[in-house]
């Protein structure tokens, strides 16, 4: 049963798929902390088991972006979150490294198939921004649902509890794609066999950056303020404030959309998001880790925005914004194990210092954004 992107019931199921894909932009902390305390990993290997879903949804992406004009896309969406609601259901009920690890990365192909179709979609809507930033209010509301609801119950019933969440998520996922998942007309906008623009390109690399700094520092919040002493009533009390900051920065990127420079928004974003992250890392008092921790996520979720837009100016036929869990993921794959290893070997410290580099990078892709496009494009930045 398909509908159009603006569609009510089109919208609510992209917004739902938006949120069951993205789950590792909310649950990082908390997927990390639970496979630490619960199951009893180090932190260098629990990263790499939320690594392995990441790794596989980047793979995934990576292969059904330039297919996304010929995908059944409706099924692929469906069938994917139907696969990685079964994984996760499976996650549950084993404990070893070897399992869980196999286990996500099947549920990061599942997941990455499916979020590719719906990003394509939006991208293909009539206005991607706008439908991008609703689909990251439901993100924001879903957040707040999870970190006041899922910490404790991780903590009543132990680590399964967290995948049995992620199971029902991606079910529901499933469902809303089964009924309403919308259909997009695929000719007319731009030939899907032109090469992408260089500036596209940029941004890209750019959005990438902004992803691993998010995951290198956002998936260690639970354990840096657990182990700084803070306790973890009060790092679940962090987490449900970022969930409730969450709320605005979709929301308001949709209704600045016509007011703000998306790439001059990039190039504030990137150096104050390594700058929240030296925060967060090096704070040895609770306050300033609790305040910069809470916004931290805001940063990453109104800077895409815009540049979810840009990017469907400078490539209308969905394929670049079909590779967006492919440009968040990277990030978000390398991050939890890249700071585990890095937190064991060079503590907290080291974290800061990747940030700062990272933090580089991602300006000088912003920056090289409006020097590397087509005159043609230059109205879209």
């Amino acid at each position: 049963m398909h509908t159009s992107p603006e569609a009510g019931r089109g919208r609510a199921a992209l917004m739902l798929c938006h949120f069951a894909g993205m789950v590792d932009l909310v649950a990082l902390p908390v997927w990390v902390g639970t496979l630490a305390q619960h199951h009893g990993f180090d932190l260098e290997h629990a990263g790499m088991i939320v690594t392995a879903f990441l790794l596989g949804a980047v793979g995934a992406s990576l292969v059904a972006a330039p297919l996304y004009i010929r995908l059944p896309r409706a099924a692929c969406a469906f069938g994917g979150y139907a696969v990685a609601a079964l994984a996760f259901l499976a996650a549950s009920r084993v404990a070893g490294f070897g399992a869980l690890a196999a286990l996500h990365l099947v549920a990061g192909i599942a997941t990455g198939t499916a979020l590719s179709v719906t990003h394509g979609t939006i991208g293909r809507s009539a206005n991607p921004h706008r439908l991008f930033a609703m689909a990251g209010t439901a993100l924001g509301i879903g957040a707040v649902i999870f970190y006041a609801a899922v910490p404790p119950a991780v903590a009543a019933h132990g680590g399964p509890a967290l995948f049995l969440v992620f199971a029902g998520l991606m079910g529901a996922a499933a469902l809303a794609c089964a009924f309403g998942f919308p259909n997009v007309a695929t000719g007319g906008r731009a030939p899907s066999a032109a090469p992408l623009p260089r500036a596209a390109w940029c941004a890209i690399l750019g959005v990438g950056c902004l992803a691993l700094n998010q995951a290198l520092t956002f998936s260690m919040l639970d354990r840096i303020g657990v182990l700084r002493g803070f306790g973890q009533d009060k790092v679940n009390g962090v987490l449900v404030v970022c969930g409730l900051v969450n709320l605005l920065p979709a929301a308001v990127a949709g209704m600045l959309q016509k007011r703000l420079n998306p790439v001059r928004v990039a190039i504030v974003a990137a150096p104050l998001q390594a700058a929240l992250a030296l925060v967060v890392t090096l704070s040895a008092d609770f306050l300033p880790y609790a305040l910069a921790g809470a916004i931290y996520p805001a940063v990453l979720i109104f800077t895409h925005t815009f540049l979810f837009g840009l990017i469907a100016r400078l490539d209308p036929s969905g394929r670049a914004l079909a590779s967006t869990p492919a440009m968040m993921m990277t990030g978000s794959a390398i991050g939890p194990a890249l700071a585990g290893s890095v937190a064991m070997r060079a503590g907290f410290g080291g974290q800061a210092l990747l940030a700062i580099l990272v933090g580089a990078a991602a300006t000088l892709c912003f920056a090289l954004v409006a020097s590397r496009a087509h005159p043609s494009l230059k109205e879209a930045i």
